[in-house]
């Protein structure tokens, strides 16, 4: 196994571990990204007669049956491979032979991981919006069956004024729409075109065209000048996660009012019973922790944004291999998002509002009865204010 910057001197095999770390495990989300890119280069290599039509169509068809076998679970990517890139371009040349070799001409491995990255990002994005709009549909399933149920409006904990379920879901709603306009609103971060920075000092006397990739791969602009693609590291990154955080407080903030409507004292909804789990030692309870654990995934994707925003913190400009350690609070923000707003939703589903059991107290209607003075009395509002706090003074 040669890996792409492999000298022939030996390796440690701790050295290997450790530098490789969660690289073999986390980047298979990343194999047809890099194929794509790979692909895109090979073209761009061949159309500036830097490799001929007929190693360009090897590396195509090479990359394009790696990535079909890949998907069947034919390979896989190991800790000798080190990673992705690694593992497509030596089973690429053992596949086509030489042809295979001149693939990385005109690239680093750092461009080239930033390329299947990004791209991987854009839809990463793309794909949570599209499930936060799911989960606005679930919430307005909620407000059509249920909408007109009253609910105390709370404040500080205290009843204060008089609301709705649909009032409730609105809010929500309304919330979650953000969450998408700031998922698509990272695209101009992630789709920076990064290929023919190289190292992230170009390319010097090779004739790349860095605009045929661009638009190759769907990139809105290329990124320039050369050196700022790896000072670039970690900020779309951390837009996603900040958005990311934004989006799992909301969720997690309606997992919080779920929680206390269900408990007995509440008693305002009912849950589906595939959403409810059992008690080890009490044989009546169904718990909710599905919810308690939405409720705790906020905390998760916040502690993944600031490992990220402290990676790159205080690093000098270019390459460093701290970047590496981007990945892995990345992939695990992006999972769990996605995974919490697909169960929020699949939960609403099965969610019923229980107007019998819910009393507003009379004190809630004080706002709208000092509002009545002023409209028939024509005082001001902190006088009707006082002659309605008179009446609930205690």
């Amino acid at each position: 196994m040669s890996r792409l910057w492999e000298k022939g001197l030996p390796l440690a095999a701790r050295v290997l571990r450790y530098t490789a770390g969660e690289d073999h495990l986390l980047d298979a989300r990343l194999v047809p990204y890099d194929v794509r890119a790979s692909i895109a280069h090979a073209e761009m290599l061949a159309a500036q007669k830097l490799i001929s039509e007929d190693d360009c169509n090897a590396i195509r068809e090479g990359l394009k049956a790696l990535a079909r076998s890949f998907a069947a679970g034919e390979w896989h990517i190991s800790l000798d491979d080190e990673d992705v890139h690694t593992a497509l371009e030596t089973r690429l040349t053992s596949r086509i032979g030489s042809a295979g070799g001149r693939l990385h001409l005109g690239r680093s491995r750092n461009d080239q991981v930033l390329a299947a990255l990004r791209l991987y990002l854009r839809d990463a994005a793309d794909d949570l919006a599209m499930r936060v709009e799911n989960l606005r549909t679930a919430i307005g399933t909620v407000s059509e069956r249920h909408g007109e149920v009253e609910l105390p409006g709370y404040t500080h904990m205290q009843h204060a004024m008089p609301s709705s379920v649909e009032l409730w879901c609105g809010g929500f709603d309304e919330g979650f729409a953000d969450a998408v306009a700031g998922l698509q609103a990272v695209r101009t971060r992630i789709n920076k075109n990064p290929l023919g920075s190289a190292a992230g000092y170009g390319t010097p006397g090779l004739p790349l065209d860095r605009e045929a990739t661009t638009v190759s791969l769907e990139f809105d602009t290329t990124q320039n000048p050369v050196t700022a693609v790896q000072l670039s590291r970690g900020k779309a990154e951390s837009a996603l996660l900040f958005e990311i955080t934004l989006l799992t407080q909301d969720v997690s903030r309606m997992a919080s009012d779920l929680l206390l409507f269900y408990t007995q004292e509440f008693a305002y909804i009912s849950l589906a019973a595939d959403v409810t789990t059992g008690s080890s030692i009490m044989p009546q309870k169904r718990n909710p922790d599905v919810l308690e654990l939405l409720r705790a995934a906020a905390a998760t994707t916040q502690a993944c944004l600031h490992e990220s925003l402290m990676i790159t913190a205080k690093l000098p400009s270019g390459y460093h291999r701290d970047l590496q350690r981007l990945k892995s609070p990345l992939f695990r923000s992006i999972d769990l998002a996605i995974d919490s707003v697909d169960i929020m939703a699949y939960l609403l589903r099965g969610v019923s509002f229980l107007p019998d059991n819910i009393e507003l107290d009379e004190g809630i209607f004080a706002t709208a009865e000092a509002y009545r003075l002023v409209r028939e009395r024509d005082i001001p509002f902190r006088e009707a204010y006082r002659q309605v706090a008179k009446r609930y003074a205690k």
